[in-house]
């Protein structure tokens, strides 16, 4: 075989085409190039987010599970409080903790004596501390999932401003050459597109991620509203009583006020008086008039 038929072949045999991701990577250029890395960092964020708060939720569930199962079987509210107990990352050990140092509070006077009882106004006091401290964990715990919104709803626009900005200059490209056959308009318009796809790839996953940690997070308030409840309910049965409480206000000074007494008001006779034609009732003016509600004037008072 001479010469001329080894180059013959040689421009006979079949192009093998590139991989398409590496061929639209070659192509990219300026703004496509730029939304591709924007949409990167994206990606790496919205990852990262959903792996840590996994994480967290998973840790979470966990220590709410060992916490209830010993709040459950001890006999009074502040045993575990007491016993100095430290759970770090269980939400529901917070509110608890919160809780406790709310009635430890208010079972001391300002002297610094600690009472068996608390009164009404403080248990509404308690409970509006637990309330919040549930607030906290809640917003603890959504902390971050804004990455995951923002990642959601704005890749896909951020990839769709790449592609329509790479086909305006692939066609305004076309249209000052003159010249807008397949081989000059194709690579253009194929790394125009990629940005759309990068923006899909961003945001499919985010949005499954979101879904899933919001359905966990939900779940994880609703759990700490009912132990906020359950233990308002406990402390309340354990510590709330309606009679005052302060040792300087005991029952005597209840006991000691005047009672007030309302006398019933005599039921007037009527008096018959005879005339030709009818008969009329007449009543005593002088016993029906209505009692001052003032004290009357002492004679001589300026």
């Amino acid at each position: 075989m001479n010469t001329l038929q080894l180059l013959a072949a040689a421009g006979s045999a079949p192009v093998v085409p590139k991989p398409t991701f590496q061929y639209v990577w070659e192509q990219l250029e300026g703004p496509g190039l730029a939304i591709i890395v924007v949409l990167v960092l994206f990606s790496t964020c919205a990852w990262a987010v959903m792996a840590t708060k996994a994480w967290q939720l998973r840790r979470a569930r966990k220590y709410n599970r060992y916490f209830d199962s010993e709040f459950r079987g001890q006999k009074r509210v502040l045993a575990m409080f007491e016993r100095r107990i430290s759970a770090e990352g269980c939400p529901l050990f917070n509110v608890y903790q919160e809780g406790c140092m709310a009635l430890e509070e208010r079972l001391r006077d300002k002297e610094g004596n600690r009472h068996r009882y608390v009164s009404l106004k403080s248990m509404e006091h308690i409970k509006g501390l637990i309330e919040s401290s549930v607030a906290r964990e809640s917003v603890a715990l959504e902390s971050g999932l804004i990455l995951l919104a923002i990642a959601v709803s704005g890749a896909p626009f951020m990839g769709l401003l790449g592609t329509v900005w790479g086909v305006m200059e692939v066609f305004s490209r076309a249209a000052q050459v003159g010249n807008a056959s397949l081989t000059t308009v194709a690579p253009g318009v194929a790394a125009a597109l990629a940005t759309t796809v990068a923006g899909l790839l961003v945001a499919i996953p985010s949005m499954f991620g979101y879904n899933w940690l919001v359905h966990n997070l939900r779940v994880a308030t609703v759990e700490m509203d009912n132990f906020a409840q359950e233990l308002s309910s406990k402390i309340e049965a354990e510590y709330l009583q309606d009679v005052p409480v302060n040792a300087r206000e005991p029952l005597k000074t209840m006991a000691a006020e005047p009672e007030i007494r309302v006398e019933p008001k005599p039921q007037l006779e009527p008096k018959p008086v005879a005339a030709a034609d009818e008969t009329k009732v007449e009543f005593d003016d002088a016993d029906d008039v209505q009692p001052d509600l003032l004290p009357p004037e002492t004679e001589g008072q300026s």
